[in-house]
């Protein structure tokens, strides 16, 4: 007796059995059919074959061409599929681009003289670095006893002092550093002796704003501005009244007043005596001059400072100078 239940009255159970019956009553049919199939072409060999498995025959027209001209030594075999090493080998090559390899050749040359310049710059810098260094250290070591010098008349000054010229360098002073009507006066021109040490001398200036903190040698020659500023033989000492005149190389010999150029007006600058006085000046000027104008040397009336440098730092063609007045 047939199960008239519904479907939602099923369990999963048996759904699963009847899904199991299907199966094998469709298996069961196919098996018959294909079974009258082979009955079929048993009892009659020329029998077409079942529509669904019908296959066409292959074309045998080609065959007429077989023994004529190219194709009379053809025979066909079977492909066989390159190896991987074959496949990577059958790509075609590019060919070398010699045009990018002198490019980038030249481009490598390039780089490594500007990296060999940057070298070349970093050591001249870093040696004038030492030097000056080594400059302070001695400067700022005890200094020997100077020799005890016969005095002199002053005579008149054509050049203010600081340059960068060595007195025995190869053709004498620069050219812009002597004015062209006095070039003919240079080998008549002596420097001063040192005077005798006294309690007045100057032998210290301090100026806050740029810090400077250096030792003062009496003479602006050559070989004292490698020890220290120094102080113009036969200028007014320091307090007196007149112009106190003291120089210091700003990129050389420990550049002492490399950064004279940044004092500003109302600045003040003190300067020690060796008698243990300190004299506090005011900054009242500051000019840019060439090198041959010492009018800022002359003689004043009231206690003034004068302070001189080359400028600007490294090319050292001009001067700058920074004037002061005497204050409590």
């Amino acid at each position: 007796m047939k199960d008239r239940r519904p479907v939602d009255e099923l369990s999963i159970e048996e759904l699963e059995e009847i899904l199991r019956v299907r199966k094998r009553e469709a298996r069961l049919e196919r098996l018959r059919r294909m079974e009258k199939r082979t009955e079929q072409a048993t009892l009659d060999p020329l029998a077409s074959p079942p529509a669904e498995s019908y296959v066409p025959p292959l074309p045998t027209g080609y065959r007429r061409y077989q023994d004529v001209g190219a194709t009379a030594s053809y025979r066909p075999r079977a492909l066989e599929e390159p190896a991987a090493e074959e496949k990577r080998d059958a790509r075609p090559r590019r060919p070398v681009r010699w045009d990018w390899v002198l490019n980038k050749s030249l481009l490598v040359i390039e780089l490594g003289l500007v990296v060999g310049l940057a070298l070349i710059f970093f050591s001249a810098r870093q040696m004038l670095q030492e030097i000056n260094r080594a400059s302070t250290q001695v400067y700022q070591t005890q200094l020997p006893p100077l020799p005890t010098p016969t005095p002199t008349p002053v005579i008149r000054v054509v050049l203010l002092p600081g340059g960068h010229t060595p007195p025995d360098a190869p053709g004498g002073p620069a050219p812009q550093e002597i004015p062209a009507h006095l070039r003919h006066l240079v080998e008549m021109i002596t420097p001063l002796p040192v005077p005798t040490p006294g309690p007045e001398q100057a032998v210290r200036i301090v100026i806050p704003s740029i810090g400077v903190d250096a030792p003062v040698v009496e003479g602006d020659d050559w070989e004292s501005l490698k020890r220290g500023a120094g102080h113009h033989i036969g200028s007014a000492n320091p307090g007196e009244s007149g112009n106190c005149i003291i120089s210091a190389h700003n990129d050389i010999f420990g550049e002492i007043f490399r950064r004279l150029p940044e004092v500003e007006l109302g600045s003040e600058v003190f300067i020690h005596t060796s008698g243990g006085q300190v004299y506090r000046y005011v900054v009242t000027q500051k000019r840019i001059i060439e090198p041959t104008d010492v009018s800022v040397m002359y003689p004043t009336s009231s206690p003034v400072v004068t302070l001189i440098s080359c400028y600007p730092y490294g090319i050292d063609t001009h001067r700058i100078v920074v004037i002061g007045e005497l204050k409590p």
